[in-house]
């Protein structure tokens, strides 16, 4: 088990140059924080675990957070009370409204 946590990729604990990296990959034309970049992660991190589809992952994180996808991924790890917020979290980084509907 702990060798398990030890070699899970986590957001949070990458350091922060490869967090930022990826920021950039995923076309996010926002402002970086590495806290919000973290949280969004997570849900799609947590949504791969649940279903262990690596393209799953991708699509989550595809174009800054603002697909199908992560809202599919928000409903299902039942965190959907949160989605304002990660709207709120998703237009900065992303630079505009992320397009994500209720």
């Amino acid at each position: 088990m702990t060798l398990a946590l030890a070699t899970a990729p986590h957001a949070a604990s990458a350091p922060h140059h490869v967090a930022r990296r990826s920021f950039f990959n995923l076309q996010c034309k926002g402002v970086y924080d590495a806290a919000i970049f973290a949280r969004l992660d997570r849900i799609c991190d947590d949504c791969y675990n649940l279903f262990r589809e690596p393209k799953l992952y991708n699509l989550c994180r595809k174009d800054c957070f603002t697909t199908d996808y992560f809202k599919g991924c928000v409903e299902v790890l039942q965190e959907t009370d949160q989605l304002e917020l990660f709207k709120k979290y998703i237009k900065q980084l992303h630079g505009a409204d992320p397009g994500i509907t209720d």
